[in-house]
This record gives structure tokens, C-alpha cells and sequence, in this order.
């Protein structure tokens, strides 16, 4: 079983617009409704494909109860703490050349005792043989101490742990020894302070981490595909996408692709970099931040480079 875990959700509030201008009054479309919070995201992308999966999150307010019925509706598997804040609500704006603007809210801090049940949960729920993922961004006021306590307390119980947060926290997160991470390039350079401009660079920051405990580095890199590097060498893959509609969620949805192989068969790197490419490149083509099922994900728009130009240069993000 893949348990998610996202401490800092939101309710998700997607319109379109034709063009957006600062400044002007614009008419959107109707807005859509969807829960959010990226491991909600990577559990809504398993569930929809048939695999077992369940999103532990902190709820509260109005905002947290419309997003408890929003995920029971999806017929998703959840544990949820309440707690005394309120859940954040964040806007996307979508245009129909793709671009998409986010307004994400900070969201509220959770008080000790709010951890403390977080952890109490994990440990009914999480045994040796499940992968437990912690996603997105951290809520206000959380402390590196009390999110490596919360990583470890699941390690502990021996169950193998991923992380895809990016700054302070996916740096703090390193000490709890995660046998996957997965930056993007942007989040990749912020860990290793500096600019990443080629494939070539990519790999030896994704090295640097694993030198210090990491065991699995994935790097996500948009059109430019996506890089694995673990003790086995570097693979590189690339997807083809007809039709760019929304990049939210889409990766959430590659490592759902990634952990729905490499949790069932860790002998084949290859298959598991190859289905995230192909969730990946099915999420983006889909509105706002909807998940792909299994009627949405081509293969054959996907490939990996065995003899990649690592000097190529990235395209500027």
C-alpha cells in the first residue's frame, strides 16, 4: 500500500479566462472544485488506476469540510485529523494557451498535539511493506525537528519513505534517510545552490544528494523530460504532449506513476521511469488539476534516451 501524507492541503478553486491582465476586471469560466495538496493529488492518481492507496491529512473549517466531502464523493480512501485551523483555499488561472497562475494561501500551523495525532495514525495504518510519501509544502511554523520526527516515526515501523517538498524542508528531510526524493529542476538547483543547466548537471547534483543518505534522486524537467539517478547510474526518458492544458498536479501524478511500478517490482528502474513519464504527460493534457485514469495514459508517446546528449542545454523554466 502507498500512504500519502500532506500536512499543509487546500481547497482548489480552478476558473479560465481568456486572458489575464493585471489590473482588469475579467470574467472567468464556472469554477471547478477539486481537493488539493500534493500527496491528495498522487492518492487520487492510484486510486483512479487501481491501486491501493490512502491520504492522511490535517482538516479544518469550512474550507476542510467541503474538502473531506469533495475526496468522499472521489471515493477516496482517507484518514483525517481534525484540527483548530482552517484548511487553505488556493485559486488557479487558466488560459487557453496552457499558462496557469496559482494563488496558494500559507495555510495554518498545526500545534504539537496535532503531530502527535498525525503520528499515532501513520503507525495504525503503516507496516514494513508500504511506501509512505510525504508531499507538498509544509504549514507555518512547522520546525525541521518535528517534520523529520513525523518522516522517522514511519521508518521506524520500517516502511520505505519518499519525499517531493522543495527548500528548507526537502533539506531537513535528507537526515531521514528517504529512499526516494523527487525535486524538480528548479527544486534540485535551490538543494545544491546553484544553477542546473544540462542533463549533465543534473545528474551530479542528484549524486550530491545521494551522497549525503538519499537513495533514489527523480527529477522532474518538464518539456525536457525527466531524469532517475540511484547506485545503479542515471536513466533518462523523455514524453511527447499534443496538447499542454494545466501543469498542476502533473507531478504528483509522474511519481504515482513512478511508485505504481518501483513499490511492486524494484528490479526494473525502467518500467518505473517510464510510467511516471506516461502519467505525467497524460496529467498535463488534462483541465485544471485533474488525474489521469487509465483511459487517459498513453505509452507510446514515451521513450527513454539510452545514449542522452548530456550537454544538451534545458529549456529555461
Amino acid at each position: 500500500m502507498i500512504v500519502t501524507v500532506t500536512l499543509n492541503p487546500s481547497l482548489d478553486r480552478t476558473v479560465q479566462v481568456d486572458r489575464l491582465e493585471r489590473g482588469a476586471v475579467l470574467r472567468t469560466s464556472a469554477p471547478v472544485l477539486q481537493p488539493g495538496g500534493k500527496g491528495v493529488n498522487l492518492t487520487r492518481a492510484l486510486s483512479r488506476n487501481g491501486i491501493e492507496s490512502i491520504a492522511v491529512l490535517p482538516v479544518g473549517g469550512p474550507e476542510g469540510a467541503e474538502l473531506s466531502a469533495l475526496l468522499d464523493t472521489a471515493g477516496v480512501t482517507t484518514r483525517l485529523v481534525p484540527v483548530n485551523g482552517r484548511t487553505r483555499s488556493n485559486l488557479t488561472i487558466a488560459e487557453p494557451d496552457g499558462t496557469v497562475t496559482k494563488l496558494n494561501e500559507p495555510g495554518s500551523a498545526l500545534s504539537p498535539g496535532d503531530y502527535s495525532v498525525l503520528a499515532t495514525v501513520l503507525a495504525g495504518l503503516v507496516s514494513a511493506r508500504d511506501w509512505v510519501v510525504f508531499s507538498g509544502s509544509i504549514p507555518p511554523e512547522c520546525s525541521a525537528a518535528q517534520l523529520v520526527e513525523l518522516m522517522t516515526s514511519v521508518t521506524d515501523l520500517g516502511a520505505s519513505l519518499a519525499v517531493d517538498t522543495s527548500g528548507d524542508a526537502l533539506t531537513a528531510s535528507i537526515s531521514a534517510r528517504p529512499r526516494v526524493i523527487k525535486p524538480n529542476r528548479a527544486e534540485l538547483a535551490e538543494a545544491v545552490g546553484r544553477e542546473l543547466d544540462s542533463i549533465s548537471d543534473v545528474i551530479v547534483a542528484a549524486e550530491e544528494l545521494r551522497a549525503l543518505g538519499v537513495e533514489r534522486v527523480l527529477v522532474s524537467l518538464g518539456a525536457d523530460g525527466a531524469v532517475l539517478v540511484s547506485e545503479h547510474g542515471a536513466i533518462v526518458g523523455e514524453s511527447t504532449v499534443l496538447e499542454w492544458r494545466s501543469t498542476v498536479g502533473a507531478g504528483d501524478c509522474f511519481l504515482a506513476g513512478f511508485l505504481s511500478k518501483f513499490s511492486a517490482d524494484e528490479s526494473d528502474e525502467d518500467a518505473a521511469l517510464f510510467e511516471a513519464l506516461a502519467w505525467g504527460a497524460a496529467a498535463v493534457s488534462l483541465p485544471g488539476t485533474s488525474v489521469p485514469g487509465p483511459g487517459d495514459i498513453a505509452h507510446t508517446n514515451v521513450h527513454l534516451v539510452w545514449q542522452p546528449d548530456l550537454d544538451r542545454p534545458l529549456v529555461a523554466t
